[in-house]
């Protein structure tokens, strides 16, 4: 009940606009984003990816902050932040792995033209990591149980189409079974999340419980030896070291590799987490967002746990 009343209360924090624009401009808030965000541009966000693998060999999926975008202005300027960044990394020498929200896209404003942008960007991560080794492509991420189906279709039409693209599945929802059976047997590669979003129980399961059993479920078939025939590529996302660890267990009795799969965790949290998988060996991505909007993301975060007030407190009053 706390955590539900805590999460609802960060939301409507998140919204208003007026409070983004003087929160972003306070200079006491910026070690909140400095954790969260790795800048405000392009340029930035992979500075930041390039410090985070020479240091400590953490991967990075790139992402421009800003979805459900309402206008066909920021729909334009997510699209070029999206190419913007895939041919930056290009001039690296780490993977091209660019995260995409079909809502940033125009999924809200218009869905007809959504395939041809999101065509588009993956062909740009397909030119810049032209005989580039490891997982470079467009991530597809999930949004809410509305435009799953969407998200899906418009996922397996790219992947038919040749294009680099992997798909991002939500633990939470009823549907995910079956949804992650067909990617299974089509050998996609999945980022498998527990879920952020709420819905009815005719959908979705409710409670952390029931949640983490579900995770638990779907990893054992993404480790599965039948999905590691068809060429599967599993992708842990989840701070739990509970759900790590399960995951590990199923890999090993499978005979995966632990060059085979990797761990993806958001900056900035639990990242001693994060570099204790590097040290035992495991590939680690961290979800690496970029910006000049980035209360909302930052405060969602804040969200997630009641006790991350001590950090919003921190950048509130100082220490």
């Amino acid at each position: 009940m706390l955590q539900r009343v805590w999460q609802s209360t960060m939301i409507a924090l998140a919204r208003p606009a007026w409070l983004r624009t003087r929160i972003q401009a306070w200079r006491a808030t910026s070690a909140l984003a400095t954790r969260f965000v790795a800048g405000t541009t392009a340029e930035e966000g992979v500075a930041r990816a390039e410090a985070m693998f020479a240091r400590e060999g953490l991967r990075a999926s790139l992402y421009y902050l800003g979805e459900y975008v309402d206008t066909p202005e920021r729909v334009a300027e997510n699209v070029a932040a999206k190419h913007a960044v895939a041919r930056l990394l290009a001039a690296t020498s780490l993977e091209v792995h660019v995260s995409v929200d079909p809502t940033q896209i125009g999924q809200c404003v218009d869905p007809g033209n959504v395939e041809g942008r999101a065509q588009a960007i993956a062909a740009t991560v397909a030119g810049a990591a032209t005989g580039r080794p490891g997982l470079n492509v467009m991530m597809i991420d999930m949004e809410d149980d509305t435009v799953v189906g969407a998200t899906i279709a418009l996922h397996d039409r790219l992947k038919a189409a040749g294009l680099p693209v992997a798909l991002t599945l939500q633990a939470y929802l009823r549907r995910t079974e079956k949804d992650l059976d067909a990617q299974v047997r089509a050998g996609s590669a999945v980022r498998l999340v527990k879920g952020a979003f709420v819905a009815g129980r005719a959908i979705a399961f409710a409670g952390g419980g029931e949640i983490k059993a579900a995770y638990r479920h779907l990893v054992e078939r993404m480790f599965s030896s039948e999905a590691r025939e068809h060429g599967f590529y599993p992708i842990v996302a989840t701070h739990d070291d509970r759900l790590q660890d399960h995951a590990i267990a199923a890999a090993e009795r499978n005979g995966w590799p632990k060059d085979a799969f990797e761990f993806e965790m958001l900056l900035g949290v639990r990242e001693s987490l994060a570099r204790q998988r590097i040290a035992e060996g495991f590939r680690v991505r961290l979800y690496t967002p970029f910006g000049r909007d980035w209360w909302p993301y930052a405060i969602r975060r804040i969200g997630e746990s009641p006790g991350n007030g001590r950090l919003l407190a921190r950048a509130m009053l100082g220490p």
